[in-house]
């Protein structure tokens, strides 16, 4: 038996959907890879299969990516991996699917079992650190999605983020104008880098308008989590609440209730995401919208890109956000009555 594309592309030490693009599609490989690849295949005597004259190339070989996200029963991933996987039926990628429920430990089995196996991997929330996915990874296209990655002086990957920046300062901006003074924040897991930089965002955002704000403790990303903040919520004297996500924004709604206390006569409720529940909710969800699918098509692009051979130096996406006034919002009772 002759040498196969597989030899030619262990060789060559890249992805076999490359090499076979190298002799079927050769404008979607770089000039490098591709001069090494065609290289190697004349050195060890390979021979590509002629395509047939009509129809699609006799090599149907593409991209295999990893999307790996933290909970696919959450509205927010459901909406990234979905399009993901309609970018990836766009571009003939396919698109593998791993769930790492919230576990560290898990994640790192995931990321280092398919490393070996895929062309590119996109990590969507990641528990660990950046450069702990980056080292799992290796020689692997990465994507970070809501996370950053930066070494001493550079990015060190591909990181595509929902920048809360702007609809956090919408949103403080409006429950200023409705005479809130005093908010709170729940906090969502303490693994969670876009937690942090809510948390750090909100701070700046009250500081600047001379308000007091309550950073309370971490939850579950959950409607449970939210249902169990919502007593510290109500205690803490707060008139305006911002939840991490929309489940536990909706949980705090839940929890608030069972408390007798109305939403928004007694306390305005914002959540993240705008999740498509958001909507439907008793009252409608004054959410913080955020990118998701945009974050998911983008992540196959990049990585179809890079896995075709099209490496670029690592870049920083960051994707804006808006606020989304529904019916979990209004006056304080003091300035209502007013």
């Amino acid at each position: 038996m002759g040498p196969t594309l597989t030899d030619v592309a262990k060789r060559a030490n890249v992805a076999l959907s490359t090499a076979s693009r190298a002799f079927s599609d050769p404008g979607r490989v770089g000039p490098d890879t591709l001069r090494k690849i065609r290289m190697i295949a004349q050195e060890v005597g390979y021979q590509p299969v002629a395509p047939r004259a009509s129809g699609p190339p006799a090599d149907t070989a593409h991209a295999t990516i990893a999307v790996i996200v933290p909970d696919i029963a959450n509205p927010v991933f459901a909406a990234f991996v979905k399009a993901a996987q309609g970018q990836g039926w766009h571009s003939r990628h396919t698109v593998v699917l791993a769930d790492s429920d919230f576990d560290p430990d898990r994640e790192r089995a995931v990321i280092a079992h398919l490393a070996g196996r895929v062309d590119g991997i996109a990590v969507c929330s990641s528990r660990l650190d950046a450069e702990e996915v980056l080292a799992l990874c290796g020689r692997v296209p990465l994507v970070l999605v809501n996370r950053e990655a930066d070494g001493a002086d550079r990015i060190v990957a591909d990181c595509i983020v929902a920048d809360a920046t702007e609809g956090l300062r919408q949103t403080v901006d409006y429950l200023t104008a409705l005479g809130h003074r005093r908010i709170a924040y729940v906090q969502g897991s303490a693994l969670s880098w876009s937690n942090r930089h809510r948390v750090g965002v909100v701070r700046a955002l009250a500081e600047a308008h001379g308000l007091e704000l309550d950073v309370l403790e971490w939850q579950t990303e959950t409607v449970d989590g939210g249902t169990a903040a919502a007593a510290r919520v109500v205690a803490s004297g707060a008139t305006a609440v911002i939840a991490h996500n929309d489940l536990v924004a909706l949980g705090v709604i839940i929890g608030a209730r069972a408390l007798g206390v109305r939403v928004p006569d007694d306390l305005s409720v914002v959540g993240t995401d705008d999740i498509p529940f958001a909507v439907v909710s008793q009252p409608a969800l004054t959410s913080i919208s955020t990118p998701n699918a945009r974050a998911g098509a983008l992540s196959l692009e990049l990585l179809g890109r890079a896995a075709a051979g099209d490496r670029q130096p690592p870049r920083r996406l960051r994707l804006p956000t808006h606020l989304v006034v529904r019916g979990s919002t209004g006056p304080t009772p003091a300035a209502a009555s007013r």
